[in-house]
């Protein structure tokens, strides 16, 4: 009856698909993080760069000029709340572990810069390994598998593989929906999750605000899903196959973590 870790999300980019507001301040993503451990949040997953279909990719520069002040105070301020990166390149990784962070969280799932599963290993970093195709710019462009389930799986497989040989010792695996993959794709996975446990490590499972469950409630605004992303949850949790939920809305994912515990 554990209940899965709440990992609240920051965007610190201009772009978000739910929340970006054209500009990146600092400070005020710093009060939303204290204002999400404050609501329950286990870890935090901060990330510079945005990865919702059709973004461009953003310099390592920028990136780190965007998370590196908010992981330090974080880190100052909240010792004992992890820090996790959410980015695909290795120079962003290296710095961000290096001021702090202890998971880092690649939606390329190894395939963009494979030198990042060296750099957890080297760090002793968790690793989220994700599965996606293509880069968040064409990633939407038509996505097509013979058989998605066994598609993703054998890539998660291949890519922690690789991971545990470069020597990672703790790695979440995250079926990555929404990344590359269409209504139908999304809700393949979601209804076979459990299937996923046979890899050997942990999941993490992405789904808050996301397009999919627009489609289906018709909740055009994605910062209106929030009820509906917990509600998803709730059905999920029934699966016992997930690890960490990443969510915007930590407030709720720590009422339905209460509500859960109850009846434990």
């Amino acid at each position: 009856m554990d209940f899965p870790k709440i990992m609240g999300i920051i965007n610190a980019t201009p772009d978000s698909f739910s929340d970006g507001d054209g500009a990146v301040n600092q400070k005020k993503l710093y009060l939303k993080a204290a204002r999400l451990i404050a609501d329950g949040a286990d870890i935090i997953d901060i990330g510079g760069e945005s990865t919702r279909p059709g973004a461009e990719d953003v310099p390592a520069n920028i990136e780190l000029d965007r998370i590196l002040p908010i992981v330090k105070l974080i880190r100052k301020n909240f010792p004992h709340i992890p820090v996790s990166i959410d980015t695909r390149k290795a120079e962003v990784a290296e710095a961000a572990l290096d001021v702090g962070a202890s998971y880092l969280n690649d939606i390329s799932g190894l395939a963009y810069q494979p030198d990042i599963a060296s750099l957890a290993a080297r760090h002793n970093a968790k690793l989220i390994i994700m599965h996606s195709k293509n880069c968040p710019e064409n990633m939407q462009d038509n996505p097509h598998y013979n058989d998605v389930l066994s598609e993703v799986y054998e890539f998660l497989q291949r890519q922690i593989a690789f991971a545990r040989q470069k020597g990672v010792q703790e790695i979440i695996a995250d079926t990555g929906i929404g990344f590359a993959k269409n209504y139908e794709h999304n809700i393949t996975l979601l209804k076979n999750l459990s299937s996923f446990n046979t890899l050997g490590v942990p999941q993490l499972l992405g789904i808050s605000r996301k397009r999919f469950i627009g489609q289906i409630t018709q909740i055009e605004n994605p910062a209106e899903r929030d009820t509906a992303t917990m509600l998803l949850h709730s059905l999920l949790l029934q699966t016992n196959a997930i690890a960490i939920i990443r969510v915007h809305n930590v407030a709720m994912a720590t009422q339905l973590k209460q509500l859960y515990l109850s009846l434990a």
